[in-house]
């Protein structure tokens, strides 16, 4: 596996969802323009009664946005359609009637942590550590933050917003309830997962789809809500500060 790639499979009634990038999956545009319409098309697929949604390779599970489309941004409104990127998935994922398992085998950092998040449901490897880097480019997890802070509490939001150069634990994302189960090796997060999404299939399909709205209810506003904070990220990143930064960082 070498090219990006957004792929849908399906085996015995649940929905798999992988994406794929050579630079530590982080996500460029396009392909989250991909992995949202992959969440809708399996929202739809009556063959589908369970999602999970994971990435490829074995080591990280999401850098995060794309550092390249980043750094080309020249104006506010491109700025604002680079980080509606994540927001959209976010969005879909929320809005999704069927539950989402994220599966999540190395580090996430970034728009990684918030897809972690915007899961129903998260297991992980005890390598997959977490960071919110955001801040040491001059700008902040904005649009992810509704679906962070609804996982973690705001304390524990704040702890990783402000300390940008740390990871932190796949232990301490599992006691603040990012994370609902890890395992000491990708075989067995893989079999856990398997196994917890098999044994959903099993439930009354409407059962489990009034309890997606429990689970989300209060973020009916999202929609409007992550997109200005798209508009916040979208303005700072043409900020001196970033530029700057971004300038360092390519060279």
């Amino acid at each position: 596996m070498e090219q990006p790639s957004v792929t849908l499979s399906i085996t015995k009634e649940v929905g798999t969802i992988e994406f794929f990038h050579p630079a530590h999956n982080a996500m460029p545009s396009n392909l989250l323009v991909k992995l949202q319409e992959a969440i809708d098309q399996a929202d739809i697929e009556s063959k589908i009664k369970v999602i999970i949604l994971k990435s490829g390779g074995e080591k990280s599970f999401c850098a995060g946005a794309n550092f390249n489309e980043l750094v080309a941004i020249t104006n506010q409104e491109q700025g604002e359609l680079f980080f509606a990127g994540f927001a959209n998935v976010i969005n879909s994922m929320r809005k999704c009637s069927k539950i989402i398992i994220g599966r999540v085998q190395g580090k996430a950092v970034g728009g990684g942590v918030g897809l972690a998040a915007a899961a129903d449901y998260c297991m992980a490897t005890k390598y997959a550590s977490i960071k919110l880097s955001e801040l040491t480019i001059g700008i902040g997890p904005f649009v992810i933050e509704p679906a962070v802070s609804r996982k973690i509490g705001l304390s524990a939001f704040t702890q990783l917003a402000l300390n940008p150069n740390t990871f932190f634990t796949s232990d301490w994302a599992n006691q603040k309830g990012l994370y609902n189960a890890t395992f000491d090796s990708t075989e067995a997060l893989d079999y856990a997962v398997k196994d917890f999404a098999e044994s959903l299939c099993n439930y009354n399909l409407d059962a489990l789809e009034e309890m997606k709205k429990i689970f989300w209810k209060g973020t009916e506003n999202w929609d409007a809500h992550l997109a200005e904070r798209a508009k916040i990220s979208g303005k700072l990143v043409l900020s001196d500060f970033t530029k700057e930064t971004l300038k360092r960082f390519k060279a």
